[in-house]
């Protein structure tokens, strides 16, 4: 499901960045847009992603914060990197 919501996702992004048919077309993929993403149907599921991948975002983070602690001692001490 994620894969085809970002396919979808890329897809209008690319035709809205893309199309040559004018501010008119833009306006209205733009409202088209809004009104896709005030349906509650919408909102729910992506509150439930939100709720999902909450944890996932955190260790992430704190994954990335750790690797930036390590290069950044070890290009202080002057260490060669691993690769």
């Amino acid at each position: 499901m994620k894969f085809r919501m970002g396919i979808v996702i890329g897809l209008a992004v690319g035709y809205i960045l893309g199309a040559k048919a004018g501010t008119k077309r833009y306006e209205q993929l733009v409202a088209a847009g809004a009104k896709f993403r005030s349906k509650d149907s919408v909102k729910k599921a992506t509150e439930a992603a939100e709720r999902t991948t909450r944890n996932t975002r955190g260790m992430v983070g704190d994954g990335l914060v750790k690797a930036a602690g390590a290069l950044r001692t070890k290009t202080a001490q002057g260490q060669p990197d691993s690769k």
